[in-house]
């Protein structure tokens, strides 16, 4: 016994009883709501590296591996459902296995989003004092560090700048700071900065700014 493609349903006829559609036809329709969900879920991948430097967190890096290898896992799954409706395959497991995949890329966008955004509307921008000393406001962390390297990756958007410093958590060697154009172009190796984090109000941590010592 099968299940009908379009509405799940099981059928011992080629003729689905609840939905009436033949299986051709419902190969077809579930080939388009695939192909409708597919989009949703790239659009959200896409959406998710760009909302990620809004309120970078400080672990961004690892975040942008693991969100890479759900994109690889899911469109894996999409390439399997697409063959196996083709071949007339028992695929209901999979279809709700990749249901739950389409809406993970806006969730994660939306996490870091309201982390950072809730977060800095407690605050007011951080300022420097007459003798050089950073006045710091509510939740905002200040950790002098040090430079070691930088890394900058050209793309077609926005690219991917990276400022490595001199971990001040503990079990860590290296901070990989998501800095903006002008903050890659202010600092080299070896300069003494300061690093502003904010705990998030999700409890994630994000990089608010970097300073000259």
């Amino acid at each position: 016994m099968t299940r009908c493609l379009d509405c799940g349903s099981e059928r011992i006829a080629d003729q689905c009883p609840s939905c009436g559609l033949t299986s051709a036809a419902a190969e077809v329709m579930f080939r388009r709501r695939l192909l409708k969900r597919t989009a949703v879920f790239l659009a959200g991948s896409l959406a998710f590296p760009y909302v990620s430097q809004i309120y970078p967190p400080l672990d961004l890096d690892l975040m942008l591996v693991f969100f890479g290898g759900l994109f690889f896992i899911a469109l894996t799954i999409a390439v399997v459902l697409d063959r196996g409706a083709r071949n007339r395959r028992e695929i209901e497991v999979l279809k709700r296995i990749y249901s739950g995949f389409i809406p993970l890329p806006w969730i994660l966008a939306a996490t870091l989003l309201v982390n950072g955004k809730l977060d800095s509307q407690k605050n007011v921008a951080a300022t420097l004092l007459v003798n050089g000393k950073l006045d710091s406001h509510k939740n905002v962390a200040y950790h002098p560090t040090t430079v070691d390297s930088r890394y900058n990756m050209p793309g077609i958007v926005r690219g991917t700048r990276r400022l490595f410093v001199h971990s001040w958590r503990e079990g860590q060697k290296i901070e990989r700071l998501a800095v903006d154009f002008d903050d890659y172009d202010r600092f080299r190796a070896g300069d003494s900065v300061v690093v502003g984090v904010e705990p998030g109000a999700l409890g994630i941590p994000w990089y608010y700014g970097v300073y000259r010592r």
